[in-house]
């Protein structure tokens, strides 16, 4: 492995070192993190070809008229529920077998990948096989359903760790920005509206239901236990899914800071901070907070090294105004390192603001999934 990784990190090098004089090479340490921050932490490189087709074949590869986001959510839950059972190791090359007894050989035949489907029925089908025949029931239980994993009773939810999942992140540490605000990227999205606030707080607060707010390009999963002030998330993120081949990466976000109600000076200058810094160094950017509207909650989500983004920090923010609801995101981060900007120009970018509600593409906002959730 340290052979492997020491390859991998002279390659980047090289490939940085061919890049236009000016440009700033990124730390050995920094470059090798993002490099071996692709697909989920459950899921070893090995396994990364037959669970891409996996979820390529519950999703991806259907046309978009035919993608229905609680299959990708199924698909996910399969997986995540059959690593949880396995001991809590990463999936491997050898957990191929398992599957392909489950779902049929051709489901992971390489050489005809413009083929292979799995309808919802066969989804749950495989996983019966796979798993026992609790799961399609336990699937649609709120109550046996948390962090991505179906359980099959209610005693053993109770008793999952999300610990487990944390030592296979092998976080790095908190990278929030650091350069001058004027040198800054500070950015906010479009408001979602959102049914009520006691709705959506009731969701936001309970970690282990964000990933049933999954995307078909995001997904958010607790790493600790407890609510949302300290909690830890790793990020799954498909860029280029029109394509039906996505490509997947993954970060770590922590909310560094939650001001409420309870505190109303807090709350306040929370806002009046954002407010102040998008007037002052975004370019044209709208107020997070309009004039006339009263704060409810606001959050930080502060990144971690690595972070296919860089160093910064996203924000989330409810207030209401003018008799609605909303919630709005906005991020501020530091200039990206070469090797960072590139991946993010090419696949990234896109796929961040249609997260964060840009568009209002509903499949791919996870702020348009959180207001169907609060609304059911």
């Amino acid at each position: 492995m340290a052979d492997e990784t020491d390859e991998l990190v002279d390659h980047l090098d090289d490939e940085v070192e061919g890049e236009a004089a000016e440009t700033v090479k990124p730390p050995r340490q920094g470059l090798l993190r993002f490099a071996l921050m692709s697909g989920s932490s459950i899921a070893g490189r090995d396994a990364a070809f037959w669970v891409t087709d996996f979820l390529n074949a519950a999703y991806y590869r259907r046309a978009e008229e035919h993608r229905e986001l609680d299959d990708l959510r199924a698909a996910w839950c399969i997986l995540t529920t059959y690593w949880h059972r396995n001991s809590g190791r990463r999936l491997r090359l050898t957990d191929l077998t398992a599957f392909h007894q489950a779902y049929g050989a051709e489901r992971f035949d390489t050489s005809a990948t413009g083929r292979g489907e799995l309808s919802r029925e066969q989804l749950l089908t495989g996983a019966s096989a796979l798993l026992g025949d609790w799961f399609p029931d336990a699937l649609a239980d709120d109550s046996r359903r948390g962090w991505g994993i179906a359980f099959e009773t209610l005693d053993d939810r109770a008793a999952y760790d999300p610990a487990s999942r944390m030592e296979l992140a092998k976080l790095g540490p908190l990278s929030p920005e650091h350069a001058p605000p004027e040198d800054q990227t500070w950015h906010t999205y479009p408001p979602v509206e959102l049914p009520s606030a006691e709705s959506a707080i009731e969701v936001l607060t309970a970690p282990e239901v964000w990933p049933d707010l999954a995307t078909e390009i995001g997904r958010f999963t607790p790493l600790r236990t407890g609510g949302l002030a300290g909690q830890t998330f790793e990020i799954d993120v498909a860029a280029g899914t029109d394509s039906g081949t996505p490509i997947f990466t993954r970060g770590y976000v922590t909310v560094t800071t939650l001001v409420t109600p309870d505190d109303p000076d807090a709350l306040a200058a929370w806002f009046s901070v954002l407010n102040n810094g998008l007037a002052a160094f975004g370019d044209g950017e709208p107020a997070a907070l309009p004039a006339g509207a009263t704060a409810i909650v606001g959050f930080d989500l502060t990144t971690h090294q690595g972070h296919f983004m860089g160093s910064g920090h996203n924000r989330l923010g409810l207030y209401e105004h003018e008799g609605k609801t909303w919630v709005r995101a906005a991020g501020t981060w530091d200039p990206m390192p070469w090797h960072i900007k590139q991946s993010y120009r090419v696949a990234g970018q896109q796929a961040q603001h249609a997260f964060w509600g840009q568009g209002e593409v509903a499949r791919q906002s996870m702020l348009h999934q959180l207001a169907l959730r609060a609304a059911a």
